[in-house]
């Protein structure tokens, strides 16, 4: 295998991985020495980063993948929110939304004590729309349901993994821009306006309301075709 072989397959691996593909993971798959390998990858994710490239290849959680770049997220926004119907959210399931995202995995119970109130029907309404998923139980006496967000999610809101969660103000924008009006989330306090990292600790607290709420379209489901999951992939 040529070495302009070798940085294509290993550009092929990488775009059709869900995960961050390991060095390791790519060696085993091309067969070949793993210095090799590495020096095509290098070569690779400095090719990607030219400016006249739409994609570039990262560096993240132990592996390498694939994203688009961050000038050309306006333009594949706009290309995923056409490709589905607009999703209506009440302005408490955006709020219970939101704490699942920052706080994941979270049980019902911890997510009506950040809210103040009891969020049994709105996670209803959330797994219905498939915006959040289980994540097992929680290891306590009782062991409740853990939820997390869903892959449906990430689509909608143009991310490409949670590593891209917005911090708190930047989600409140977005959620403002779903709902197609100067509405949005409830303010929040400052301080918990840090990025965001999977799992960390934000808390978002939230008044229930009562209007419903178109949110744009800013993803499509899992069976959508597999280069429309790619053209979401990389959005922030």
């Amino acid at each position: 295998m040529t070495n302009e072989e070798r940085k294509a397959a290993l550009e092929a691996i990488i775009y059709a991985a869900d995960e961050p593909a390991t060095v390791e993971q790519l060696t085993k798959a091309l067969g070949e020495e793993k210095l090799a390998v590495q020096a095509a990858l290098d070569e690779l994710v400095a090719s990607c980063a030219a400016e006249e490239r739409g994609v570039e290849i990262r560096a993240v959680a132990g592996g390498y993948k694939m994203y688009t770049k961050p000038q050309q997220h306006d333009v594949v926004r706009r290309f995923i929110k056409s490709l589905r119907p607009p999703l209506r959210l009440s302005m408490p399931a955006l709020e219970t939304l939101a704490v699942i995202a920052y706080k994941q995995p979270v049980t019902a119970p911890e997510i009506s004590e950040i809210r103040g109130v009891n969020a049994a029907g709105v996670i209803s309404t959330l797994l219905d729309k498939h915006l959040i998923t289980t994540a097992g139980r929680k290891e306590v006496i009782g062991r409740p349901i853990l939820y997390k967000t869903s892959k449906e999610f990430l689509m909608r809101f143009g991310l490409s993994d949670l590593e891209e969660l917005p911090s708190l103000k930047e989600f409140e924008a977005l959620a403002r821009e779903a709902l197609g009006s100067d509405e949005g989330l409830v303010p929040v306090d400052e301080s918990l306006t840090n990025e965001a990292s999977i799992g960390g600790a934000q808390e978002v607290a939230g008044k229930e309301g009562q209007n419903e709420a178109v949110a744009s379209n800013e993803g499509m489901s899992e069976g959508e075709s597999e280069s429309s999951k790619k053209a979401a992939a990389a959005t922030e």
